[in-house]
């Protein structure tokens, strides 16, 4: 069994509009599990007969988490860039006052740029990816500070 990443979108897409909270899929050579929980997704997919397990997050930073953080979270599975093309500065760093509406990074999926943008106005707490990492649907991409 094949899953493109089209596919893969589609399909995460879809249980986004439902209740469901997991999913496992197996094949002869493909094993694909989706969790989804309050604040994150973690998608898994791993040649059948694997072993390892699927990727725990890190824990929060508890400093963090008492000043009361929004998160800013991947709509899609994609690329992460920090800026709008390889020599241009960065949209926001660690410590940027932003607006709500603003652009703070893109992700690429399908070769489409995707801005995301701000919920809020605050600053800029932490970074959580590196420029031009994958990223998965759900994972936290960085901290606003509202206050």
């Amino acid at each position: 069994m094949e899953l493109s990443l089209e596919e893969l979108c589609k399909l995460i897409t879809v249980l986004n509009q439902t209740d469901i909270t997991e999913l496992t899929i197996e094949s002869e050579d493909l094993r694909l599990s989706i969790h989804r929980g309050a604040s994150q997704a973690i998608t898994t997919v791993l040649p059948a007969g694997s072993t390892a397990a699927p990727p725990v997050a890190a824990p929060p930073d508890p400093s963090m988490a008492a000043r009361n953080l929004v998160d800013v979270t991947s709509p899609m599975v994609g690329t992460f860039y920090s800026a709008a093309s390889p020599d241009a500065p960065p949209f926001v760093c660690v410590g940027d006052v932003i607006q709500r509406g603003q652009t703070v990074c893109i992700v690429e999926a399908m070769k489409l740029m995707n801005d995301i943008e701000s919920d809020v106005t605050g600053r800029v707490a932490e970074i959580l990816v590196e420029n031009a990492q994958p990223v998965e649907y759900g994972q936290v991409l960085m901290r606003l500070d509202p206050g």
